[in-house]
Parts: structure tokens; sequence; C-alpha cells
């Protein structure tokens, strides 16, 4: 391992813990049969679930999970720059400065004479520095494989960066309720044989849109929101569960009056 003399600052320390981490992983490539093995594209699936795991500690709010999540992620990103380095195709310096160079130019408010005194200003300014590096389209930068919701939030966003945008939430509001009566006319729910399936996906699929941009309005996230009542759904169905076995009872021979009396129990915890 390189030796290299750090000072006590912060930085200092922060320099020399980075530093470690490269010297780990260069020993790891070199003497470890499974770090040997792996490439760009056998990492990629763990790299996903490493950030879904930091996803889950961030809603927990568990600081020391989050630190952990952070520290896997970026031993991922250290061992992308290494593999890459070994074809000669960039190394972690390329790939550190190319991202400097990136923000300053982003961020000509700062960097340059440009002026954004908010945050909306400063997202505009972002689109339009992007178009100049090459990119067709505003929307060109939206991943297409994001999971769906994520998406729609995305497209919103980018969208509103480039001024396309309703000017208040009464106007978000009201496409809501026009896309949910437009669902509710392709979807008879009281005679589902002559529904058009494909019609009413597509309508479901504008009003789903619709709400996540009313709650983009509201400043809402949605896919937390949602993910919050996910795990507020499983907490309460286990209890269900759990207080069912206790006395004696399996959800498969319960009536939903029976469930319902524990949900209740679950819900005034």
């Amino acid at each position: 391992m390189d030796t290299i003399n750090f000072d006590d600052s912060p930085r200092g320390k922060q320099l020399k813990a980075f530093n470690r981490l490269l010297d780990v992983m260069d020993d790891l490539r070199e003497k470890c049969p499974w770090d040997r093995k792996q490439t760009i594209n056998s990492l990629r699936h763990l790299t996903i679930e490493e950030t879904y795991e930091l996803s889950d500690a961030i809603l927990k709010g568990d600081m020391q999970e989050i630190k952990k999540e952070i520290g896997d992620i970026m031993l991922h990103l250290v061992f992308y720059a290494k593999i890459a380095s070994e074809t000669k195709s960039f190394d972690l310096a390329d790939v550190l400065n190319a991202q400097c160079e990136k923000l300053i130019f982003r961020h000509p408010h700062i960097y340059g004479d440009a002026k954004a005194d908010t945050e909306e200003q400063v997202k505009q300014n972002w689109e339009k520095l992007k178009l100049k590096e090459g990119n067709k389209s505003v929307l060109g930068g939206v991943p297409s494989s994001l999971p769906a919701l994520v998406k729609a939030m995305r497209v919103q966003e980018k969208a509103r960066g480039a001024g396309f945008d309703w000017d208040d939430k009464t106007q978000v509001w009201e496409k809501v309720q026009e896309e949910l009566g437009e669902f509710e006319a392709e979807y008879n729910i009281t005679d589902t044989s002559s529904i058009n399936k494909e019609q009413a996906t597509a309508e479901f699929g504008d009003l789903l849109f619709s709400l996540i941009n009313f709650a983009r309005f509201i400043d809402i996230n949605p896919e937390e929101a949602l993910e919050r009542t996910n795990l507020k759904f499983i907490d309460r169905f286990q209890f269900l569960e759990t207080e069912a076995a206790k006395d004696g009872k399996q959800l498969q021979y319960m009536t939903l009056a029976e469930m319902d009396f524990y949900w209740n129990k679950a819900k005034s915890r």
C-alpha cells in the first residue's frame, strides 16, 4: 500500500479514509477470488439492491444504517472505477474530475456570471445547460428503467424546468377530477363484462399521473408517501396475523368481520 501523509483536520481524515478504501479495493481485486471475478455487469443488480437498502434506511430514519448503506454504495462506485481502470477505459480520478467539471458548468450562478436567486431558476438553468451538452430533449436524461412512479415524478419535474407546467394547484386538482371521471366512465363497476381492459388501463394511468402531478404541486413525494403506506400496511397485517394466532385462529378460516376486529386493534396501537 502507498504511504501518504494526511493531516488531522476533518478533510485530512476523510481523505485518509477514502485512500484506505482504495487500498482495500486493490487488495480485494488482487487476492479475493470473488472480487477478482466481478465485472461491471455482474455488479449492476447488487448496486440496485444496495440503493434500495439505503432508501429503506432513510425512510426508517436509522442514521447508523444509513451510514452502513452509504459505505456499501461507495464501495460499489470505487469497484466500477477499479474495473474500468484495468481496461484503461477510465479511472477514479477521471470520474471525479469529470463530475466536478460538470457541476461547475451547471452552476454558473456560483462559478460564473449567471443569476439564480431561487430554486426554480436553478432548475431552469440546469435543464438549459443540459441541452447545450448535447441532450436532444429535456426528458432525455430520465432513465428508461426507472420504476414507473418515480419516472412520472422525474418527467414532470423536468418538464417544469423547461417551463411546461400548470399555474397553480387548483388547476392540477381539476385535472385529477377530470381523469377520475374519465376512468369511471370507462370502467363500469356494475358491468365489468363490457369493460375495454386496454382503454381502462390507459385511463387509470392518466389518473395516477395526474395524482402524482398534484402531489408534486403540494410538495409531497408520492413515492415516499406510497412506501410509507406500504410499510404501515405490512406492520398492521403482521400484527393481525400474530394476534389472531395467539387466539388460535388462522386467517384462511376467519371471516372479514373477524379480521377487521384485529385490523382495528392494529390501527389503535
